[in-house]
């Protein structure tokens, strides 16, 4: 069936050639087309996905080619739970993001669409690659049409300096990742994750992996302190740019963390190191919430919400992972960060084309002009609502599963760092009804809000889509959890032996 994959891979990259030449107006609607075959071949491999497999054959549909002889690298590829998990969250997001750009009067469409798919099958190569120097080349891959569709399509004239500013960062941090890969590969037979695994790596050479290999990941996600390129860049991006880097891109971070981070390096985790990096995610859970509280900016609030929703997935992630390697055996923080993954990818996609509705109506992104738009927009108060509350994890929504795991791991790992990391339920619950009252309650525009229209078809039909999936993962989570457990258990295994 290894074929089911190399369509999924190939589909997007054949796609995107075929919308860079199809130069006239429909390209949107043969892109949407693509991403929604791609969609549907997703939910097959779903269907037919064995999710109770033995501890020894998590993997399924393997393609397994020789490629270079000389660095002993294979074309690799292959799809467990967490790898469908996150094909899944990639490939429902792809024909929302296209289809909610239908009302823009987006300029170059072959080229903005060509460049949407093109990023889709980056994605789907980091999700898949099971050879490190294979993941590194895909990691990148993604990286060059997010910044032609930041930089060309983004808003307002800053955005070229914000986005080289992203692109800037994510690079260097790509290249400690190459050199610590590289490193590992020099103390293991070949770049091929099994060998990566078991490579002879002392203990001043394991902490030296991790903190390159992190960097790449800390940028990506971002952790504090390395967050600074985030809200400008998600601010004056297009609208698609900013769901694209935060429903899914920062995921192929939490991906590289579980995939090839914890198992290279048990030993600095079990350290140090481990600890520092639940304090920085901590501290980024607090620090990004109170800034969210006092911007007026919405979608920096959506930014700096992401920000500090990212550090309780990784700080959930880590504390399993020490007290694992403590002796006490658990995947709940990883199995929490994955719901999480998936459930804050559909929401702050949502959340972002809210705030795009918002800006068409409102001709502002300042939430103190605006007011009032419930009495026009019944249609869109209701499912801006159903997303607010799945973003700020109310229970029977996609988010409170996740979260409740989450801050359940790290109180099992430390009491302090659980109360601390809960405020986000607190601070979360201020800045987006904060967010939701001002744009939708209060004194309005009488002139502005005479004109101002309920949603449009193509706006209602990316809003349900996305409502339907709050509320379905939020009443059925356990698919979810079923999905990555055989995953997270043999990576955890392996990060022990």
């Amino acid at each position: 069936m290894s074929y089911l994959l190399l369509t999924l891979l190939l589909l997007p990259l054949v796609g995107s050639g075929l919308v860079f030449a199809w130069r006239n107006t429909s390209s949107k609607y043969l892109a949407l087309g693509i991403a929604l075959i791609q969609m549907l071949l997703t939910f097959y491999v779903v269907s037919d996905f064995d999710f109770n497999p033995t501890v020894d054959s998590v993997l399924q549909y393997e393609i397994n080619y020789p490629w270079s002889q000389f660095i002993k690298s294979n074309l690799h590829f292959g799809i467990d739970g967490m790898s469908l998990l996150l094909l899944l969250l990639t490939n429902i997001l792809m024909p929302i993001i296209i289809l909610s750009s239908f009302n823009e009067n987006v300029s170059y469409k072959n080229s903005f669409y060509g460049l949407i798919l093109l990023m889709q099958f980056g994605l789907v190569g980091v999700f898949t690659a099971l050879d490190g120097l294979l993941f590194y080349i895909f990691w990148e891959v993604t990286l060059i049409p997010i910044w032609f569709i930041a930089a060309l399509w983004g808003q307002e004239n800053k955005r070229l300096e914000f986005t080289t500013k992203f692109f800037v960062y994510t690079f260097v941090g790509s290249l400690f990742m190459l050199a610590g890969l590289i490193y590992v590969y020099t103390h293991s037979a070949s770049f091929a994750l099994t060998d990566l695994y078991n490579a002879d790596l002392g203990e001043t050479q394991q902490i030296v992996v991790f903190w390159f290999i992190f960097f790449a990941f800390a940028v990506k996600l971002p952790v504090f302190p390395f967050h600074t390129w985030q809200p400008d860049t998600y601010t004056y991006s297009p609208t698609q740019g900013s769901m694209l880097l935060s429903g899914i891109m920062l995921k192929m971070a939490i991906y590289g963390v579980l995939r090839y981070l914890l198992p290279i390096t048990p030993t600095a985790i079990f350290g140090i190191s481990g600890q520092i990096v639940i304090i920085l995610a901590i501290v980024g859970i607090v620090h990004g919430a109170l800034i969210a509280i006092i911007q007026t900016d919405m979608k920096r609030i959506i930014a700096y919400s992401s920000f500090s929703h990212v550090g309780l997935m990784v700080a959930g992630i880590f504390s399993s992972a020490v007290l694992t390697l403590r002796g006490t055996f658990t995947i709940e923080g990883a199995e929490g960060a994955l719901v999480q993954t998936f459930a804050h990818g559909i929401n702050v996609a949502g959340l972002f084309f809210c705030a795009d509705i918002l800006y068409k109506r409102f001709k502002s992104r300042d939430i103190r002009q605006m007011g009032g738009l419930a009495k026009v927009a019944p249609k869109f108060a209701v499912l801006f609502l159903i997303i607010v509350l799945g973003s700020m994890g109310v229970p029977l929504t996609n988010g409170f599963i996740g979260e409740f795991i989450l801050i359940k791991s790290i109180f099992d790992f430390n009491v302090l760092a659980s109360v601390i990391a809960g405020l986000t339920v607190i601070l979360c619950a201020v800045y987006l009804l904060r967010f939701y009252g001002k744009a939708m309650f209060g004194q309005g525009d009488d002139a502005v809000l005479s004109t101002a229209k309920d949603l449009s078809a193509v706006e209602f039909s990316v809003l349900a889509s996305i409502a339907v999936f709050v509320i379905v993962l939020g009443v059925f989570p356990q698919p979810v959890i079923d999905m990555v457990s055989s995953s997270l258990k043999f990576i955890y295994t392996s990060m022990v032996n």
